[in-house]
């Protein structure tokens, strides 16, 4: 399970959530109460481990910009809030490393998210950042065969929930991990963390999920060895256990 920490504003939040687990950073450029600087991120990617992924948010940037920042600040990810079109997309995934597109719970753009050049695709609800969840019956709306990662009023308390019953490649949090705005605790970090990559783990290991899985293929469960049967279906499954590997992040 990929669990990405977003609203990081400085670097003992940034190393907390490191060494906690997470695999990702978020630092958030577009106007935001956690909002950060070029030179900050820069001076705090430059001390993170060589394995974490820095990624940037932004919200209706012009592409080229994203891509000077992105650049400028060590960045290897692009994450896309707005209403960015097709072509905008792709200017950016071109020069950078990957691309999560954001979208908002129920907004009917989503239904063409499978053909986005982003390679992961994030949901959030229909206030991003409020820290509030959002109806999770409303994930079916989303198309399958993509990379989902779920956002949207998070915490260590419904993480493991969320998971078992929308089945993302990863989650985000922001709000769900804070002290105060803009500052992480270290506890709900830690817990958050745990609880996420716990209960990716069951997933992955259920016998039940395997199964489906070999219905799905039209496989006999006598006829082949359970762990040799596909976790991914396209068009039938949630990748969630499609590694970072598949996206080239940890070369």
């Amino acid at each position: 399970m990929f669990v990405k920490i977003c609203g990081i504003t400085n670097e003992d939040d940034a190393l907390l959530a490191v060494a906690m687990g997470a695999d990702a950073l978020g630092f958030v450029f577009a106007p935001s109460r956690r909002q950060v600087n070029v030179e900050e991120v820069r001076d705090i990617v430059r001390r993170l481990p060589a394995e974490t992924i820095a990624v940037g948010v932004f919200v209706d940037e012009r592409p080229e910009r994203v891509v000077e920042i992105c650049n400028r600040a060590g960045l290897r990810g692009a994450q896309l809030h707005g209403r960015e079109t097709v072509t905008d997309v792709r200017y950016i995934r071109e020069r950078v490393r990957f691309v999560i597109q954001g979208y908002k719970v129920g907004d009917p753009a989503i239904s063409l998210a499978a053909n986005s050049p982003a390679d992961i695709v994030l949901v959030d609800g229909p206030n991003p950042g409020s820290g509030k969840v959002f109806d999770w019956a409303l994930a079916d709306r989303i198309p399958p065969g993509v990379r989902l990662l779920l956002a949207g009023g998070l915490n260590h308390q419904n993480v493991a929930d969320a998971i078992s019953t929308i089945r993302p490649w990863g989650v985000d949090v922001s709000s769900g991990v804070e002290r105060t705005t803009g500052h992480k605790d270290p506890t709900k970090v830690r817990l958050f963390v745990q609880a996420a990559k716990d209960a990716g783990d069951v997933l992955s290991a259920s016998r039940g999920h395997k199964a489906e899985r070999a219905i799905d293929f039209g496989i006999a469960l006598d006829e082949i060895p359970i762990e040799q049967i596909p976790d991914v279906v396209p068009g039938k499954s949630r990748p969630f256990d499609w590694s970072l590997d598949d996206l080239g992040l940890r070369k």
